[in-house]
């Protein structure tokens, strides 16, 4: 049994998705947690670091545009692996200019960069996730999506922990998002080497693209239940995160750089045994189980955050809280985009799959964002991460309701 699973983790078409994902999830940090530091440590208000979560919009309206990566492809390096390469090549360059700036100076251009950053990243993502769901075989996919989403969180431990670490101690923030924007080039030389994906026929027209992908989903029995779960299942994991980087400098008084250093090693430790594990749990428990147990196991690790704001300047118990989020995080991702892989028709899969991941991100970016700084003003931080647990309950509750439907997916 373990040999087998080795086995797959080294399929060349498995082992790629680790580069792949960590490229895929480097963007994120640099418009959402990093940025906050930067702009925490720059003396930016509260209330205007609250609004700027909302740069990450793009992310929930990827799939407006998502059809166009469908319908069409760069002449190059085939439908997927193509979007990959410009896209990345793209965010390099924007991350560069973004170093040239100051958020204390400069924050509206810095927020219009970042706002274009957050939108060629949701445009990689698109990319990625058509480029993984159609390179896997099926009894691969538990494996490949293990190994995605530990790619995807070492990618915002990067820019995230350690981009901290370095802009604090050797390179500054405009430095460190240089360094980013130089490591996303890398990367698109990675992607142009990847394998490509199994030919899938392309929509053959701007109609096809942008209607039957929708008309196809919503046609389903389970379209409207699903898309519930879908909003609501990580959503007590959005507002827990949405300000931890500034709760842990400013609310719980740690030094950027420390928490950092935690992020960095804690952190990369954390996302490679909660990916592996989820991985190794789902081929065994199955798709709807698999979600039930990360599902409890994120809302739970939020008390870890409640833990450290009744503990102030703790610093093993904000440890603590880093890596059991860190651990669920990655087992919950992990169960959630193989129920997406399953739920999307591989003709349409880069505007279904966008879809749905875009949906889930309407709660990160609409109502965490915005609602999280008048709640910890109000609350107070400790009350708030008790809040967080609530939160996360009716997406539990609704997974159960329809376990039959999800189970059919399997």
């Amino acid at each position: 049994m373990i040999s087998e699973s080795i086995k797959k983790y080294l399929s060349p078409r498995v082992y790629p998705l680790l580069v792949l994902g960590i490229a895929s999830g480097l963007p994120l940090a640099l418009t959402g947690g990093t940025f906050q530091a930067w702009a925490t440590v720059a003396g930016v208000s509260l209330k205007q670091i609250g609004f700027l979560t909302l740069v990450g919009t793009a992310y929930t309206f990827k799939f407006l545009w998502a059809p166009l990566i469908d319908r069409y492809a760069p002449p190059f390096l085939g439908r997927r692996r193509s979007w990959m390469v410009v896209s990345q090549v793209a965010l390099g360059t924007v991350m560069l200019l973004m170093g040239l700036l100051n958020p204390a100076q400069d924050l509206i251009w810095l927020a219009l960069l970042a706002t274009t950053l957050a939108f060629l990243s949701a445009t990689q993502d698109i990319a990625f996730d058509a480029y993984s769901t159609e390179v896997l075989d099926k009894d691969e996919r538990a494996h490949g999506v293990a190994v995605r989403t530990l790619g995807y969180r070492i990618g915002m431990i990067i820019s995230g922990g350690l981009g901290i670490v370095l802009a604090e101690r050797w390179l500054g923030w405009g430095g460190m998002y240089m360094a980013m924007g130089c490591l996303m080039f890398v990367f698109a030389i990675c992607s142009a080497i990847a394998p490509e994906t199994r030919e899938v026929q392309a929509p053959r027209t701007l109609q096809e693209a942008f209607i039957v992908p929708f008309k196809e989903f919503f046609s389903r029995p389970e379209a409207l239940a699903i898309l519930m779960l879908i909003v609501l299942y990580k959503l007590g994991d959005a507002f827990a995160g949405a300000l931890s980087t500034t709760f842990l400098i400013r609310g719980a008084g740690f030094a950027a750089e420390t928490v950092g250093w935690v992020n960095k090693i804690l952190a990369v430790i954390a996302t490679i045994i909660g990916a592996l594990v989820g991985g190794a749990l789902m081929n065994k428990l199955g798709l709807y189980r698999s979600l039930m147990l990360f599902g409890v196991l994120q809302a739970v690790s939020n008390l870890a955050y409640w833990l450290v704001a009744i503990t102030p300047h703790n610093l093993p118990i904000m440890a603590l809280a880093v890596g059991l989020e860190n651990i669920s995080g990655g087992m919950g991702t992990t169960a959630f985009v193989a129920l997406v892989m399953g739920l999307c028709n591989s003709k349409y899969t880069a505007t279904q799959f966008a879809l749905l991941t875009a949906l889930s991100s309407v709660g990160r970016v609409f109502l965490a964002g915005p609602l999280t700084p008048p709640l910890v003003e109000s609350l107070g931080w400790p009350a708030f991460f008790l809040c967080t647990v609530l939160i996360a309950l009716p997406g539990l509750f609704l997974l159960r309701w329809h376990k039959a439907r999800i189970m059919a997916i399997e």
